[in-house]
């Protein structure tokens, strides 16, 4: 929402009313989710190994994320896999600025992105970003771009994934019938770059817990076209995935045992990123390493599960493609009054936000 000057409380009171009434009531019953890590990292590579969710008008991301990129007067910073439409297509963002300016590109992938588990991979260097899927890079950002990065994500960025209805601006036609649809991540790891390489994986999450690893965190937020609210309860970990749900108000979760889903391209293990590009023995720029916050590093060499991160201060809104929008943090559920959906819509408007105004 963006306020003129002469905007009056009574007209934003009122928008937001006639906002809450006309909202279409399928946009109103559907549960989303969204998991992201406590801690940020700096320069390295980011992996994960996943299956995207199927159907038109369902987002299915991985996403790295700094915190506090939505509020207002900051430089935003993100980076995104995103899948879109009903024909499972891949596009990756670059998103940055103050304000934030869209960066986004269209992979042109023959691979079953939604019936098959690949690896995503990205590689976040001083003077580069690039993206990886099964060790093939798909795109390269150099100069301006990288330095955006190198320049104003001096913390690092959290690693998200999460699962969202879009619409036909984003994402495609959804349509609440095809619920429920999941995104299953079989793992994730970090290893950091310095000294013009890569090092052993930091850390490595496999979920072999059913319980939510105490190094993650949940949205509970306004998905970013504001058609659901994501839920812990959506959030699951079975037979060594986690699983993150869009259903139906009154449907939570997956049910049985995961796809398997085979072994893609990019195998089962990890560092499976192919480091073209000549990353390898590239100089540090005189920007600096950022600084990895949370998380204490492993000995040389050595892999652990988990990221011994600390719990962060505040969970950063979720992006996704055109994605970040105003959103409360702690959203409320559809049963709520109108007067307190009117409530939330203010603070909503006032709060966080993210991606605000791309491709609305």
């Amino acid at each position: 929402m963006n306020l003129r000057p002469s905007t009056t409380w009574a007209s934003v009171v009122s928008a937001a009313f006639i906002a809450t009434l006309l909202l279409p009531r399928a946009a109103r019953a559907t549960t989303s989710a969204e998991l992201y890590t406590s801690a940020a990292e700096g320069y390295g590579r980011f992996e994960a190994r996943l299956r995207f969710a199927s159907g038109d008008g369902v987002v299915s991301s991985f996403f790295l994320w700094k915190d506090g990129s939505e509020q207002a007067g900051t430089f935003w910073n993100e980076l995104d896999f995103e899948k879109l439409g009903a024909d499972c297509h891949l596009q990756t963002n670059a998103l940055y600025g103050n304000p934030v300016g869209d960066h986004s590109k269209q992979a042109a992938l023959t691979a079953d992105l939604c019936n098959a588990y690949h690896v995503y991979a990205y590689e976040w260097l001083p003077d580069s970003i690039a993206w990886f899927v099964d060790g093939t890079e798909i795109r390269r950002e150099t100069g301006a771009v990288a330095l955006a990065y190198a320049n104003n994500a001096p913390n690092g960025m959290q690693v998200h994934f999460n699962i969202w209805p879009g619409n036909a601006s984003f994402g495609g036609n959804f349509s609440p019938s095809i619920l429920p649809v999941h995104e299953y991540i079989d793992w994730f790891q970090f290893s950091p770059y310095a000294n013009g390489a890569f090092a052993a994986a930091k850390w490595r999450e496999d979920f072999s817990d059913p319980a939510l690893p105490s190094t993650l965190l949940t949205g509970t937020w306004a998905s970013p076209k504001n058609l659901s609210t994501d839920d812990p309860i959506n959030v699951n970990f079975i037979d060594g995935y986690a699983v993150l749900s869009l259903t139906a108000d009154n449907a939570t979760g997956p049910a049985g045992a995961m796809p398997s889903g085979g072994v893609s391209a990019g195998g089962n293990g990890g560092n499976t990123a192919t480091n073209t590009g000549g990353a390898s023995g590239t100089a540090t720029s005189s920007a600096g390493a950022p600084t990895n916050t949370g998380g204490s590093s492993s000995p040389s060499g050595a892999t652990t599960t988990g990221m011994n991160g600390a719990t962060a201060p505040g969970a950063p809104p979720s992006l996704g493609c055109g994605c970040m929008q105003a959103r409360s943090r702690g959203s409320l559920p559809p049963e709520f009054p109108v007067g307190t959906l009117v409530l939330a819509t203010l603070v909503g408007a006032f709060g966080r936000r993210r991606r605000v105004g791309l491709k609305q």
